[in-house]
C-alpha cells in the first residue's frame, strides 16, 4: 500500500522534473542562439558568412587525420565562396599562422582563405592517459566538457567532428542548433572489441588478468555494451556521416543505424608523391629488403612481424638464398613508444636477427621515400586496420605489399584491381612467412607486374578523388 501511494507523487515529481529539464535545455539554446548573433558579424558584402567548424584537437600532429582535415577545408573554400572555415583545436603551443605553415610543409597543403581558430583550454580532459579506467567513458564524457567550451567561444552553422568525438554531436546539434555531420576514421567501439571482451581474448586493449577473470570479463563486457548503447545514440543524431573504408561503414552501420546518412570518403593519401619514383625492374639479386612502415604503438603488432621474419631467415639460409633484411620505420610520439622499441630490440637479440633488422625512428620523408624505393616487400601487420594509409603508400612506391587480412586492406586497398592481383594477405606468423618466401621466390618479372597494378589501383586514394567524394556527402549540409 506505501509503494502504490507513492506511486502517483513519484510519476508526478519525475514528470515535473523532466519539464524543469526541457525548459531549462530550451533556454539554454535560446542564449547560445542570442551569443551566436552577438559573435558573428557581417562580412565585405554585408552577408553573414557561413560558419563551418571542424572539431579537431590536435589539428597540429601531422598524422593522417590531420591531412583530411586539411584536404576537406581546401575543398570546402574552392567550392564555396561565402564560408568562413573554424578549427576548434587545443594546440595552444603553436599561433594559427605555424599551424597553417605546418599543414604546408608536411602536406603540401596550401589553402585560398584564412581559417579561424578557436583555441581550447580543457584539452587534457580528452587525453587517454587521464582515465587509467574506463577510459572509452571518461574520454567521451571529457570530450562533451572540451565542446562546451568550444560551443561557448564559437557558435557555428554546420559543425563537423573530424577526430571521432561523436558524444559532442548532440551537444552542437540540440544546443547550438548547428546542422552536424563527422567522419570517422576509427568507432570508438566496435563489435570487434565486443567479440574479444566476450571472447575472452588477450590483446593490447584486453589485459590479461581480465581475460583470466570470468567475473571481471563479465563486469567489461556489460560496460562494453553500455558504451556501446550511448556511443550509437549520440552518433545517430548527425545528419551526414562519412567513414574512411568498408571496414568502419559496417561498424558504424551496425552501431549507429543511420544508413540514409552514411557514406565511405577514403581519405586522401599523397599517391602522387609516390608515383613519382620511377619503377624499375630489379637490379640486384645479392640483397632483399622488407620495409614497414607504422607508428611504434602496440596494436600495429610489430612483434609479429619480427616473428615472421626470423622463421623466414631460418629457411632462407638453409637454402643459401640471396641477403634478407627487415627496416622498421616509423615514429616514436613518447617514451612508451621508446621503451616499445627497446623491447623490440631485445626480440630481435633473442630470436638471432640483430643483424638482420634494422630500426629507423622520425626519419625524413626523402629517406622514407628512398627505403620504400628500393623495398622488394612491403609489410603491415595491424589486425583490423581501419584503412592503412601506411598500405597505400607502399602500393603507390612499388613494393609488392603483403598486408593483414582483415580491416581496410582486405576490404579496399589489396583487392584486385581490373581482374588482376595488387597484393597479398597473412594472418598469423606462419602464414606471413610463407607469402613473403613466396613473393621472393617469383621471377623479376612477375614481381613487376603485380607492383604495377598496384600502382594503378590506388589512384582511388587520390586528393581529386577525396574533393569529388567529401563534396558529395556534405552537400545535405549547405541546402
Amino acid at each position: 500500500r506505501l509503494l502504490c501511494s507513492l506511486l502517483i507523487p513519484a510519476l508526478f515529481l519525475s514528470g515535473i522534473l523532466c519539464v524543469c529539464l526541457v525548459v531549462l535545455l530550451w533556454g539554454i539554446r535560446l542564449w547560445i542562439q542570442q551569443r551566436k548573433k552577438q559573435l558573428t558579424s557581417a562580412g565585405e558584402d554585408g552577408k553573414r558568412p557561413l560558419l563551418v567548424a571542424f572539431f579537431h584537437p590536435y589539428c597540429n600532429a601531422g598524422g593522417g587525420g590531420e591531412r583530411v582535415l586539411w584536404c576537406a577545408i581546401r575543398t570546402l573554400q574552392k567550392k564555396y565562396r561565402n564560408v568562413t572555415c573554424v578549427v576548434y583545436t587545443g594546440d595552444r603551443d603553436a599561433t594559427a599562422e605555424e599551424i597553417v605553415e605546418g599543414a604546408f610543409r608536411r602536406f603540401n597543403i596550401k589553402l585560398t582563405h584564412p581559417v579561424k581558430f578557436v583555441f581550447l583550454e580543457k584539452r587534457h580532459l580528452v587525453k587517454a592517459s587521464l582515465y587509467p579506467h574506463f577510459t572509452l567513458l571518461g574520454q567521451s564524457l571529457g570530450s562533451v566538457f572540451l565542446g562546451w567550451e568550444a560551443l561557448l567561444k564559437c557558435v557555428p552553422d554546420i559543425y563537423i567532428d573530424s577526430m571521432g568525438y561523436a558524444f559532442t554531436l548532440p551537444l552542437f546539434k540540440y544546443l547550438g542548433g548547428c546542422r552536424v555531420g563527422c567522419y570517422v576514421h576509427y568507432p570508438t567501439i566496435s563489435t570487434d572489441m565486443l567479440s574479444v571482451v566476450r571472447n575472452q581474448d588477450t590483446r593490447f586493449n584486453n589485459a590479461a588478468f581480465i581475460t583470466n577473470n570470468p567475473l571481471l570479463s563479465k563486469f567489461k563486457l556489460v560496460y562494453y555494451y553500455f558504451f556501446a548503447f550511448m556511443y550509437g545514440l549520440v552518433g545517430s543524431c548527425s545528419d551526414v556521416i562519412m567513414v574512411n573504408s568498408s571496414w568502419t561503414l559496417n561498424h558504424i552501420l551496425s552501431l549507429w543505424r543511420a544508413g540514409a546518412c552514411t557514406s565511405v570518403v577514403y581519405p586522401p593519401c599523397d599517391v602522387q608523391t609516390f608515383l613519382d619514383v620511377p619503377l624499375e625492374e630489379e637490379k640486384s639479386t645479392t640483397e632483399y629488403s622488407i620495409v614497414s612502415v607504422s607508428q611504434f604503438r602496440p596494436e600495429k603488432d610489430h612483434p609479429l612481424q619480427i616473428r615472421a621474419f626470423a622463421k623466414l631467415l631460418k629457411e632462407k639460409r638453409l637454402g643459401q638464398q640471396p641477403s634478407l633484411k627487415l627496416i622498421l620505420i616509423g615514429g616514436c610520439r613518447n617514451q612508451q613508444d621508446e621503451e616499445r622499441v627497446n623491447n623490440l630490440k631485445h626480440l630481435c637479440e633473442e630470436l638471432g636477427v640483430s643483424n638482420n633488422v634494422t630500426f629507423r625512428i622520425n626519419i625524413p620523408f626523402e629517406e622514407l621515400k628512398r627505403h620504400l624505393a628500393e623495398a622488394t616487400i612491403g609489410l603491415h601487420t595491424m589486425w583490423n586496420e581501419h584503412f592503412g594509409i601506411g598500405v597505400v603508400e607502399c602500393m603507390a612506391a612499388g613494393t609488392v605489399i603483403l598486408a593483414h587480412n582483415s580491416g581496410g586492406p582486405k576490404l579496399d586497398i589489396v583487392v584486385p584491381y581490373e581482374g588482376y592481383i595488387t597484393g597479398f594477405l597473412a594472418e598469423n606468423e606462419d602464414n606471413y612467412a610463407e607469402v613473403m618466401a613466396y613473393i621472393l621466390s617469383l621471377s623479376p618479372e612477375k614481381r613487376l607486374e603485380i607492383r604495377e597494378n598496384a600502382r594503378r589501383s590506388v589512384h582511388r586514394f587520390s586528393d581529386q578523388h577525396f574533393e569529388e567524394t567529401f563534396l558529395l556527402s556534405v552537400e545535405p549540409l549547405f541546402k
